[in-house]
């Protein structure tokens, strides 16, 4: 798909699960206790900002601090980022930013980068990506690891690309609320998974994570259920799309994803632990910014 096809497509809110059913009961595991990771991080904190403009203004800031003229950039999906895309935007037509080429991570930030008079081109596994920004559904303190892809996907939306185009950025932002940072973080991690064989794979995955999560495949349209409905998802990988929602606090988002990886029929997922990484947080109270410079060091 072009970028003018891309353009013209858009993007819908977010959904919710609220009628799901597991593949089988299950009942919480004690809390395991995590690893500070504080010593990799660096913090500061800005100005106050009011409840209506925090998000604004962490979006202007990641682009006025971090894009330089003539950068290749990934333009993230949500909220933060269609308003960064904006202000992108509104740089280059003042001059403020000369030469800058966009690779959208989605339809929605391609719509929005076309009206915003950015220039664009398609992600390929050889292009080289200066900066990216990007919005995340959650991001685990401390680590800053995150989970991106909880949003209902369109046809030709692709978690994939999203992460590829993050971590082939030489710098990355994420841009989120202040309620979106926390430990012992729950909720959905979505799961792509071969068509196929989608059944036998939810079920070793429900298997490995009993106790602590339920497993239901996302549908296209209508109500969610451990089948995924009538009309389950397809993504233009051809994967199915496995929410994997945790019911008790995750101890460690790397943990989940290491596990994910070794599960036959799993194609990606939705953690994304990217070095180096900085986090712009908005809150009423003062505009934070957290680094993660370095890898986390185990043992």
């Amino acid at each position: 798909m072009n970028m003018n096809q891309m353009a013209s497509l858009t993007c819908s809110s977010s959904s919710s699960f609220s009628t799901k059913l597991p593949l089988h009961s299950s009942t919480p595991l004690k809390r395991r206790r995590r690893r500070s990771n504080h010593d990799f991080l660096r913090m500061v904190t800005r100005s106050c900002l009011d409840d209506s403009s925090a998000l604004l203004r962490a979006a202007q800031y990641t682009v006025d601090t971090y894009v330089k003229s003539g950068m290749v950039v990934g333009l993230g999906s949500g909220h933060a980022s269609g308003m960064a895309i904006q202000h992108l935007g509104r740089q280059l037509r003042t001059g403020n930013l000369k030469d800058i080429v966009g690779i959208p991570m989605s339809v929605a930030s391609a719509s929005e980068a076309a009206k915003s008079g950015i220039p664009l081109d398609t992600y390929q596994d050889s292009t080289q990506i200066d900066f990216a920004f990007d919005d995340a559904d959650a991001i685990e303190e401390g680590t800053l690891v995150a989970i991106i892809g909880r949003r209902k996907l369109q046809s030709e939306e692709s978690i994939v690309q999203e992460k590829s185009i993050l971590y082939a950025a030489n710098k990355l932002v994420f841009i989120i609320e202040e309620n979106q940072y926390k430990g012992g973080l729950e909720g959905s991690i979505p799961v792509l998974i071969q068509s196929p064989t989608w059944l036998a794979t939810a079920e070793e995955i429900d298997d490995i994570f009993l106790g602590d999560a339920e497993v239901w495949r996302r549908p296209a349209i209508g109500q969610a259920g451990p089948l995924g409905g009538d009309f389950p998802l397809v993504t233009k990988e051809g994967c199915n799309v496995l929410d994997l929602i945790f019911t008790s606090p995750i101890a460690s988002l790397a943990e989940v994803a290491k596990r994910l990886d070794t599960v036959d029929g799993v194609v990606d997922h939705g953690v994304v632990s990217k070095i180096p990484c900085t986090v712009v947080i908005a809150s009423p109270n003062g505009m934070k910014i957290l680094d993660k410079l370095t890898a986390d060091i185990v043992g």
